[in-house]
């Protein structure tokens, strides 16, 4: 064989090495505690970023599996796609989060929609946090929350709040809010619900000892937020939310993230680690971005108005 037929042989053979290199897909495996509204348009907003990033087609292999509100069951997930060894693995809420972190100590971990990072033990700090773990948390503004209620009952005194006492985020803002409502002069009742079947009872053990109920961004809640939209409805307690997809569910009002696009912020993560970052080299973020949603039918269902100038300033009507 001639020596330029060996090395048109050879060249060719290294392209078809290098082809099939190349062509091996980027694997992010991708898990929720619950699958509700909120947490299916992180996911979505996750996936839309990284295929616009040109990881699209047999570029990329994207799995998502539901905890089904189980946190017993997010540790099996959490173990399985350790064994699995994607590139990335995107835990979306704080118990699938924690059981993720707690299973790998190596795979680059992403979390998203997390209230307290810190509370949750996922990062030592939010700066820098070295090791495999970094995310994005969707702390709420609740003192904007609080002066939202007051602005639509002006002598408010007394919220009920229910709530999954298991979940972190959910301790955390619970926390948050009763520091901030004391400063209003505002009394806070809170009500457990520990699973989702829950909270139509916990809704109902409120009524008739607050003014308003609000649905903070808790997971168990968020998962049967139309229990407590109906208890609302029956009993004449107004119900406001801290994520703007429940006032599509039912909620009168809330000020709060877009989850899609909570979700594309932390495909920019992600994007990051996947160009060569260290997960620990990159800032834990902070949300971004926030609008008001009403839904004037349910307020209506409610026995309450909504002001005229919070219709004015909001960015959504629920029609």
């Amino acid at each position: 064989m001639k020596l330029s037929s060996i090395l048109k042989s050879t060249l060719l053979a290294a392209t078809f090495v290098s082809c099939g290199l190349q062509a091996k897909p980027v694997y992010i495996a991708t898990t929720a505690i619950v699958e509700h509204p909120a947490l299916d348009a992180v996911r979505d907003g996750i996936k839309e970023t990284i295929i616009k990033n040109g990881y699209s087609g047999d570029k990329l292999k994207f799995t998502y599996e539901s905890a089904q509100g189980k946190p017993d069951i997010a540790g099996q997930i959490a173990r399985k796609m350790v064994g699995n060894k994607p590139d990335i693995i995107v835990a979306i809420a704080t118990p699938s989060a924690q059981a993720v972190v707690s299973a790998t100590k190596t795979i680059p971990v992403v979390f998203s929609a997390v209230t307290d990072p810190l509370a949750a033990k996922l990062v030592p700090t939010l700066k820098k946090p070295g090791g495999n773990v970094t995310g994005l948390s969707d702390m709420a503004n609740v003192k904007e929350h609080l002066a939202l209620i007051k602005e639509f009952i002006p002598n408010l005194k007394v919220i009920g709040i229910p709530y999954n006492p298991g979940e972190a985020n959910s301790v955390s803002m619970l926390a948050s809010i009763k520091k901030e409502a004391a400063s209003m002069g505002i009394k806070i009742v809170e009500s457990a619900a520990p699973k989702s079947s829950d909270v139509m009872i916990a809704a109902k053990q409120l009524v008739g000892k607050v003014d308003a109920i609000y649905c903070p961004i808790d997971n168990t809640i968020i998962s049967a937020a139309e229990s407590v939209v109906k208890v609302g409805i029956d009993a004449q307690v107004p119900v406001f939310a801290g994520d703007t997809s429940t006032v599509k569910r039912g909620a009168i009002a809330a000020v709060g993230y877009d989850y899609f696009d909570l979700g594309r912020q932390t495909g920019d993560i992600i994007v990051q680690i996947l160009k060569g970052e260290k997960p620990g080299s990159i800032d834990v973020k902070m949300a971004k971005g926030t609008d008001l949603y009403v839904n004037p039918k349910m307020a209506k269902r409610m026995g309450i108005k909504i002001p005229d100038a919070v219709l004015k300033r909001a960015a959504k009507i629920i029609k």
